[in-house]
Formats: C-alpha cells, structure tokens, sequence
C-alpha cells in the first residue's frame, strides 16, 4: 500500500509511532477540509492560516500523547479541534498559539501570494456543496445542522421532527459515508 491510500487512522498511528512524512501527509490531506470550514467563520484569510495551524499543532500533540485513543473519526475529531480553535479565538479576540509554542514551530509568515492561494482553495472546497452531493437527503440534513451550523441534536430532532437518536445515527452514517468517500483512493 503506498503512503497516499493509507487511511487517516492508520497515519495518525504511524505518526504516534514517530514517523512525521505520515502526519505531513494527514495535514496535506486535510488542510483543505479545515480551511473550508474556518475561512467562512473568520474575517480573512490569515486567521483561517493561523487557526488552521493552530488546528493541526494540537492535533500532532493529541496524537503525540500515548494515553489518549486514536480517533475513530478523524475527520470529525480533526473539525472538532478547529472548532475549539475558533471558539477559544473569539472568546480570547485573537488566535492561540499554545500548540505552535509547544512544537517549537516558527510563526506563520503570509504573503500576498497564500492568502490568494487560501483563497482559491476554499472558492474550490465548498464543504456544504460537496456534502449535498456526497450524501443522502436527510444525512445531509442532519449532518450540516450539526457540524456546520453547530446546532445541539435536540434541536435539530425539533427541525427534522425525528428524534436525538435518529439524528445521531444520521451525522453517524453521514460521517461513515464521508471517511469511506475520502478514503478511496483516487
């Protein structure tokens, strides 16, 4: 199996175990994903870059830590994580950079050049459009009240007139559905 089909988990262990190429490839391979969802949250560019490298610094020292599990959804542990990251951003009225500190890792320098190229790749990872296509109906539904709009299950069950648990199992499946998608290879 080459280093590009590997599964998210599979890198994400590789990198527990030291190798680093695997955690550079989980962030190649998802950086796109985590930008799609914070540059329509944040007001330009370079907060979606910071709160984007904010996003993965923590993520390497979750999956640096032996004691915490592996994510068995990474994709959503990883929107997770960025979520956290812009709430705490907001709260606090700039970017943390706690995680970057702890990896030693130089401050994020951005030009003129990568904000158009940021901007470019969020124009073409229109999250919410690929999603429609990608799933059913009422797993789309449920899934983008709950991770894009961050809505609570009791009250998307209120909106779909279904109950928590069929919403759960719906964001369930639509996320099964998603990493099966993702993981194909291409």
């Amino acid at each position: 199996m080459n280093g590009s089909s590997r599964p998210d988990e599979v890198l994400l262990r590789a990198a527990r175990a030291g190798d680093g190429d695997a955690f550079g490839e989980f962030y190649k391979r998802r950086r796109a994903l985590v930008l799609g969802y914070l540059r329509p949250r944040v007001p330009d560019a370079e907060i979606a870059a910071d709160l984007m490298a904010e996003t993965f610094a923590a993520a390497l020292l979750a999956i640096r830590n032996d004691r915490r599990p592996i994510p068995d959804d990474p994709i959503a542990w990883l929107i997770t994580i960025a979520r956290h990251k812009l709430i705490d951003s907001v709260r606090r009225g700039r970017v943390e950079q706690a995680a970057r500190d702890r990896l030693a890792l130089d401050p994020l320098e951005i030009d003129d050049e990568d904000i158009v190229r940021i901007e470019d790749l969020v124009a073409t990872t229109d999250v919410a459009a690929n999603l429609k296509e990608l799933l059913p109906a009422d797993q789309h539904a449920a899934l983008k009240a709950r991770v894009l709009d961050e809505r609570d299950y009791s009250e998307i069950a209120i909106d779909l007139r279904c109950s928590e648990a069929v919403v759960r199992k719906r964001v369930s499946r639509a996320l099964r559905t998603l990493r099966a998608g993702l993981e194909a290879p291409e």
